[in-house]
């Protein structure tokens, strides 16, 4: 079979269609430069191509769709150039299996399985089943080295991964295409882009009274002057950020630098009202939806995601979160330098009801503070709506100082328009 290859600059995901396509030397050019382009392979006769392949080697990834002939993308390897420049690692897959022409792409009645692996050998196999079969399940995969890496070739010298997919029995001959002139500008949002970790939102407008905003839940919300709920001494000059059901001996979760003091701690909240079924009438309340500790009045020109010691950003996958982990629907501030005598106390107080250990906080997120009188530390503990991952955002300003960190306690509202004036 022979084989066109194309390259471009993107490719649009919706479109089905290369975003400005260029010639192999200048993809070959951007390539030693790291630059992103895309490599599209198409059979003759055929509308939708075989694969399109997305090369970003300073993301240091390398991204793959395969497309049936009904122009569904059937399967997604997400591959990712770590510490040897030789060899690509099989970070990510989905794999779509659609029972029929007729199913629409990415269908949730689709089944499809999941590989999720990672560098030392952890990693699972997700299953989902559709249909009357239903459910699904997770396996640990075995796999051999070589079906966790490859080798990584050069450039034009990359096979046609899915081969096999397409039920090729022969090597594919393949000839690069034509290209044409391309213009200058952005490309559109639907292009394919290197994976990003999760984003912050909007997180400087949940501490700005009269902004709109919504939950999915409650159609609108209004921000009100954020709660402030006392402070906390962090002598130490390291903040740590973590949930507090854990032991002892493995310290925080998340730990960040910040100048020896004491800090205001605050809970952003909205006002809403809603027809409330057991009064019979239309009621108003305020919830909280972030809690923050101010390290700085400046206001954050940018937000990032905390990550805790030993992430590499280089693994993660499209809007993947870091965070604190709790199985107890609580998360805490503390000074990281006291951070064992802090639990302990934290337990004593909490666990135990020792009335000397911890002072329970009322009427607040914020629940529980306990001081360690050697160090003159602080640790105060509030309350998330559930268990999980709970992601840190540390706010900067222009000039990458950090003026703030916050946790929301559930998911991220949604802005709502400004009201015209009337």
């Amino acid at each position: 079979m022979v084989v066109e290859v194309g390259y471009a600059l993107a490719w649009d995901l919706e479109a089905r269609a290369p975003w400005r396509p260029i010639s192999a030397g200048e993809a070959q050019e951007r390539d030693a430069a790291g630059l992103p382009y895309v490599v599209v392979y198409r059979a003759e006769g055929r509308e939708v191509p075989l694969e399109v392949r997305l090369v970003s080697w300073r993301d240091h990834f390398v991204g793959l769709w395969v497309y049936d002939a009904e122009g569904r993308r059937t399967y997604h390897l997400d591959m990712r150039l770590l510490d040897d420049p030789e060899r690509l690692f099989r970070r990510y897959s989905i794999g779509w299996y659609y029972p029929g022409p007729g199913m629409a792409e990415f269908d949730k009645e689709c089944p499809k399985i999941t590989v999720d692996l990672l560098p030392d050998g952890r990693g699972s196999r997700t299953e989902e089943m559709r249909g009357e079969l239903g459910g699904s399940y997770t396996t640990t995969p075995t796999l051999r080295d070589d079906e966790r890496w490859m080798d990584r070739p050069a450039f034009g010298d990359w096979p046609l991964l899915s081969a096999q997919v397409h039920g090729l029995t022969e090597p594919p001959v393949f000839e690069v295409g034509d290209a044409v002139e391309h213009g200058d500008g952005d490309a559109p949002a639907t292009c394919w882009r290197p994976p990003r970790p999760a984003q912050a939102g909007p997180i400087n407008e949940l501490f700005r009274p009269g902004v709109r905003v919504t939950d999915g839940y409650h159609p609108e919300m209004t921000v009100v002057e954020p709660r402030r709920i006392g402070t906390l001494r962090v002598p130490s000059g390291l903040l740590a950020v973590s949930g507090p059901d854990i032991s002892h001996g493995d310290g925080p979760h998340i730990t960040l630098p910040v100048p020896p003091g004491e800090y205001v701690l605050e809970e952003a909240q909205v006002r809403h009202s809603y027809h409330c079924e057991w009064a019979g009438e239309r009621v108003t309340r305020t919830d909280t939806t972030a809690v923050r500790l101010l390290v700085d009045e400046a206001p954050a020109a940018s937000w990032e995601l905390a990550r805790r010691a030993g992430d590499d950003v280089r693994l993660f996958i499209q809007d993947q979160i870091s965070g604190f982990d709790t199985d107890g629907a609580t998360g805490c501030f503390a000074d990281a330098g006291a951070w064992g005598p802090l639990l302990a106390l934290y337990e004593k107080g909490l666990v135990r009801g020792d009335p000397e250990a911890a002072e329970h906080i009322s009427d607040s997120m914020y629940i529980l503070r306990t001081r360690d009188a050697a160090s003159g530390g602080e640790l105060v503990a509030f309350a998330t709506t559930g268990d999980g991952t709970y992601p840190v955002w540390e706010g900067r300003d222009a000039g990458g100082g950090v003026v703030g960190v916050v946790v929301l306690v559930e998911g991220m509202p949604t802005l709502l328009p400004e009201k015209a004036d009337t």
